[in-house]
């Protein structure tokens, strides 16, 4: 103990080392600049601050920093100089100018509407209710009021426009809508029943939600829908939640790793307190507000950093009560809002000030079906919608989005419900009720999408080819096999007559004993042969006297007893016979 003490002295006489950061900052900082003027002196040819050679010479003498000398906290483990003031304001400027020309360029290329070509994908023979692209526009999913989803890829597709898959998956269900994810590798399947289906960019399922009980009469308590899906969408930031609505009055979100219940629920009311029904719903650009079109004509909104048992903002007279809201959209700046109901208007919303009355309204829109859409172009410059008449024809209808005046009517051959305009691709695709997709698109300004598959011709059917070596036999040209051609019919005739085979002669009749498994014509049966031997062989005659003809037999049957006697050999050697004896007379009852 005394040495380790002795030991541990000399060491706590030391003093720990001391580092002012002041110090150290201030001599990294005159590093970095002193680095920075030369980078800039053997880059630039001709500098903006012209400076003599020997002035920087003296400059790095003086500066012990430059010298390489070792010092406390020396700027040796420094990555590099910060970037010059000027520099960063030049790479700023270039940047800016750059941003400002792709956007031009953008919205030059959004200005003119892409209808100048067209091409015509077969989906079926009913209408066409769900759309849906994914975001690189590569693969297009239709669905329909034939229960068929339909997939196609148009860089794998020829001139043909035929599809590469098409499946069933919700048996007799409509198909109510059909969206891609946010990175397109799934696309959700909303139909005619409660549970939503997710199924990958190939069409196999991934995950199906759960149903809920029926029977329960608060819906907050249920895992799943209880009533018919109207509506569903994505979110627009995770790749893994998606929104549903119902006719059970509620609004619930969906993980996908979690099929068995759902992640949250919100209820939608009236304005008296009953329940309202949902028709369409939609999440915001940035994924924090949700939106609810619902029967009774009313907007609800609920903002999800919030609580969500009351909606945030409602608009109760949004369109007219009892029309479904077919669809909202949110602009791609998301500060306005556009709605469209069956009470044949789409109302554009301003949503930084949201009040009772649209900002605008469009009437005179003829709207037939409930999945009617609506939207905004990538550039937010127009608004489009469709139309849907009795009398058999359609229109997609766009608007100026600043004055609110129509652009352009294009007519189609049918009603027309389902419109997308996707922003990669530049190209419109519109729904029909005939069960046909019109894909609209321009050769100027388009990209990819039809592009790909119109440029393709057709692949023709390969023929079956291939070099055999066939044995060609020819028996008939020899004499001994030739057939002798008969001169007149009637001969022809007679010879098949007498051939059995060719006129196809029944068997003779069997005559003497059988053979050949038939048996003679006198019995046609075996018990009628076995009868017919039997009384041939043990005939008796009638004019003799049956008792004496049984009674031959006594003495052959008494000497080889076969029937009766042997049974009792063992028990009663001797028989015993019954005698006939007196019988006793009955006895006499007492008269009372």
């Amino acid at each position: 103990m005394a040495a380790s003490r002795e030991r541990a002295l000399p060491n706590s006489s030391k003093k720990a080392r001391v580092f002012d950061l002041n110090a150290i900052f201030e001599e990294a900082r005159k590093t970095a600049i002193s680095r920075s003027k030369d980078s800039k002196l053997t880059e630039d040819p001709k500098p903006f601050t012209s400076q003599p050679e020997s002035s920087a010479e003296t400059s790095r003498e003086n500066d012990p920093a430059q010298d390489g000398e070792p010092n406390e906290g020396s700027g040796d483990d420094l990555v590099g100089p910060p970037i010059s003031l000027s520099a960063q304001t030049e790479d700023d400027g270039s940047d800016s100018e750059d941003d400002d020309e792709e956007e031009g360029e953008r919205t030059a290329a959004y200005r003119p509407i892409p209808v100048k070509d067209d091409i015509t994908l077969r989906h079926g023979t009913k209408i066409v209710s769900a759309l849906a692209l994914d975001p690189n526009g590569a693969r297009l999913v239709t669905g329909g009021d034939d229960f068929d989803i339909t997939l196609f890829d148009f860089a794998g597709m020829d001139s043909s426009l035929q599809p590469f898959r098409s499946l069933r998956p919700c048996e007799c269900h409509q198909i109510r809508n059909l969206e891609y994810s946010c990175t397109g590798d799934s696309f959700l399947v909303v139909s005619g029943n409660a549970q939503a289906k997710v199924l990958d960019r190939d069409g196999f399922e991934v995950m199906e939600c759960v149903k809920g009980d029926q029977y329960i009469a608060d819906m907050a308590r249920t895992k799943g829908h209880v009533a018919m899906l109207n509506y569903g969408c994505w979110h627009p930031r995770s790749r893994e939640d998606f929104l549903t609505c119902a006719n059970d009055g509620t609004l619930r979100l969906w993980n996908v790793d979690k099929p068995n219940c759902h992640k949250a629920l919100v209820k939608t009311k009236q304005q008296g307190g009953l329940r309202a029904i949902p028709s369409t719903c939609r999440f915001s650009r940035d994924g924090q507000l949700m939106v609810a079109g619902c029967q009774d004509g009313s907007l609800q909104f609920w903002d999800q950093r919030r609580t969500l048992v009351h909606p945030s903002h409602t608009v109760r007279e949004a369109h007219r009560r009892g029309t479904d809201v077919t669809c909202v959209a949110f602009s791609q700046d998301g500060r306005q809002l556009a709605t469209r109901s069956c009470d044949d208007t789409m109302k554009l919303w301003d949503l930084r000030s949201l009040r009772p009355s649209a900002l605008h309204t469009f009437a005179d829109l003829d709207n037939l079906y409930p999945a009617t859409d609506c939207g905004f172009s990538p550039d937010d410059r127009l608004i489009y919608t469709a139309t849907s008449k009795s009398s058999g024809d359609g229109q997609l209808v766009f608007f100026k989005g600043d004055t609110m005046q129509e652009v352009m009517r294009l007519r189609q051959p049918s009603p027309v419900a389902r419109v997308i305009w996707h922003a990669r691709l530049n190209q419109v695709l519109a729904g029909l009720a005939c069960g046909e997709v019109r894909l609209l698109y321009d050769t100027a300004h388009s990209h990819h999408g039809a592009l790909l598959c119109v440029s393709k011709a057709s692949r023709a059917k390969p023929l079956p080819q291939g070099l055999t070596q066939a044995q060609v036999l020819t028996p008939h040209a020899l004499p001994l096999f030739r057939e002798e051609r008969p001169r007149s019919m009637r001969k022809r005739l007679e010879k098949a007559r007498k051939d059995p085979v060719l006129s196809q002669r029944p068997d003779l009749p069997v005559t003497g004993p059988g053979q050949g498994g038939r048996i003679a014509s006198a019995g046609n049966t075996l018990s009628s042969f076995i009868v017919r031997n039997l009384g041939t062989t043990k005939r008796v005659d009638d004019n003799v006297d049956p008792r004496e003809a049984i009674l031959k037999y006594a003495k052959e049957a008494a000497e080889n007893p076969y029937w009766v006697t042997p049974a009792y050999a063992a028990t009663q050697p001797k028989p015993v016979f019954h005698e006939n004896d007196e019988p006793t007379p009955a006895k006499k009852t007492k008269q009372v």
